[in-house]
């Protein structure tokens, strides 16, 4: 039903789909990405998709899934990609699987119609924070052009401290407690320790009534990236976690226009 759907819209978008694309093979495990790719000869600004699920769920075609159509509405060439889960996986398995990622995308750009200067990396809620942790490493293989972050966790341990839990973030850290000997582990999982000058600019979209991940997550993580002279914008909604919770109500639709015209405007692509 689902891939029905899926089908239905890229078609409506005029881009093909092509599903199962292995894209990396690490420790065993294979891969996949699903692919939407606009008609005409391109290149195209390109997006690749990180899914949600608190690290140990979910895949390509979960969570993320609200904002396939307005991408390919936009002319974008989009990737959604499946990555490795925890517990069996811990960090940063997911943060390399996604620079695999990208760095498939590059790598076959002009089979997929890519522009590789007109490429960002979205993601949502543990997407979110893998989307922010990648977006502020520096390796200009797994560079990109701008990053969109829905609900992340961008300090692992002051959202520790504000929930008085760790439970949830435990599978992919493996990480229980706060204590001198784990918290520079949760240092280094927190995208906002790497922010540094000479970043790609960042858009941050989230609910004012979220209580997964608080609010002042973006807020933090967005003033951070500004004092440091990069360019970051923040949507806030009033709803709470998860894309999903808001598809239902119409009146919170505009955060996906307004993500398709600032990626225009940060891509230079009209």
């Amino acid at each position: 039903m689902r891939f029905v759907l899926f089908l239905a819209l890229s078609l409506a978008a005029h881009a093909a789909l092509i599903r199962d694309i292995e894209y990396s093979h690490p420790a065993g495990e294979s891969l996949k990405l699903d692919a939407s790719i606009p008609d005409g000869p391109g290149p195209f600004p390109a997006a690749i998709l990180v899914h949600g699920g608190g690290w140990v769920a979910g895949d390509k075609q979960t969570y993320i899934i609200y904002i396939f159509d307005p991408l390919s509405k936009a002319n974008f060439a989009w990737f959604s990609i499946n990555y490795r889960l925890a517990p069996k996986y811990k960090f940063p398995a997911a943060m390399e699987d996604t620079e695999a990622a990208i760095k498939f995308v590059k790598t076959n750009a002009k089979k997929y119609k890519v522009d590789t200067s007109r490429i960002a990396l979205i993601g949502e809620s543990a997407g979110g924070h893998i989307v922010s942790w990648v977006g502020v490493q520096k390796d200009p293989a797994s560079r990109v052009n701008a990053v969109v972050s829905f609900y992340g966790v961008h300090d692992v341990i002051s959202r520790a401290v504000q929930m008085g839990k760790l439970e949830d973030v435990n599978p992919f850290f493996g990480v229980d407690q706060l204590t001198a000997d784990t918290a520079p582990l949760l240092i280094k999982g927190s995208p906002v320790t790497f922010v540094q000058r000479g970043l790609p600019p960042f858009l941050m979209i989230h609910g004012r009534k979220d209580d997964g991940v608080p609010f002042e997550q973006s807020v933090q993580m967005c003033d951070k990236l500004k004092l440091l002279g990069n360019s970051c914008d923040l949507i806030a909604l009033d709803a709470g976690h998860g894309m999903d919770t808001w598809e239902p109500h119409p009146e919170l639709h505009f955060y996906k226009q307004k993500m398709i015209d600032w990626l225009k405007e940060k891509l230079n692509y009209r």
